[in-house]
């Protein structure tokens, strides 16, 4: 977590203080909003490794900031804070593009570990230092490249969320086989999304979006009913 920029906002100042001290001990550089608006402006005008976002805040929620930092072509993790009780809060969190949160209240260890498996994440998605090969994944008309993190349809580059990247990738390295979409969170968002795989429809249907020619009638990404999903690698879209 060496020099590790990251961005705090929460308006309880114990918590904050609390967060902002371990995070520092791990030589982290700790910045903290104590308002959404405040917080907005510090999230989308600067440049920071992760967001700690608390989503009930004064002025703009945490998922306000998460929706309006997603809209930057740049992408940077974010983690929310959230209550026992805001299981929709979760839900939407997810949705629109958080990468992982935690319940309220909470061990600093446990944050720790997830703020860990969270750098780890994105570091697994930097791109291969320049004396290695480049992997490059083409199945039929997809063309994946783990270098530039991009992926292209035919002559034409499709602009992909990191999530939806890792998502289509995690498909292109084993096409052909049937993801549970269980097994989609573990692999693709990481532990603690249990009971969340509705999430996995939202991004299958914006992928689908993306790559497919009629999304309503899908020929790469297509549903094993009562199953999960996969990419037809025989599929004549390809």
């Amino acid at each position: 977590m060496e020099n590790k920029r990251i961005l705090i906002v929460e308006d309880q100042d114990d918590i904050a203080e609390l967060l902002k001290l371990h995070l520092s001990d791990l030589g982290a550089e700790v910045h903290r909003a104590a308002d959404g608006h405040t917080g907005m402006d510090m999230a989308c005008n600067q440049v920071w490794d992760l967001l700690i976002l608390d989503i009930q805040l004064p002025g703009p929620s945490g998922l306000e900031i998460c929706r309006a930092v997603r809209r930057n072509e740049s992408y940077v993790p974010v983690l929310l804070l959230t209550s026992r009780a805001s299981e929709l809060d979760r839900v939407l969190g997810l949705d629109i593009g958080a990468d992982d949160y935690i319940t309220k209240p909470f061990s600093v260890m446990e944050l720790i570990a997830r703020v860990k498996a969270t750098f780890r994440r994105v570091s697994a998605m930097q791109p291969k230092a320049p004396n290695t090969a480049a992997e490059q994944i083409t199945i039929g008309r997809i063309s994946i490249d783990d270098r530039l993190h991009q992926v292209s349809l035919g002559d034409q580059v499709v602009e992909l969320t990191a999530r939806e990247f890792d998502l289509l990738r995690h498909f292109a390295v084993q096409p052909g086989r049937v993801f549970r979409r269980s097994e989609l969170l573990d692999s693709v968002w990481g532990y603690g999304h249990d009971g969340y795989e509705h999430t996995v429809n939202s991004h299958i249907n914006r992928l689908r979006a993306k790559i497919e020619k009629d999304p309503n009638n899908p020929e790469i990404i297509v549903t094993v009913w009562g199953v999960g999903y996969k990419l037809d690698a025989d599929g004549t879209a390809l």
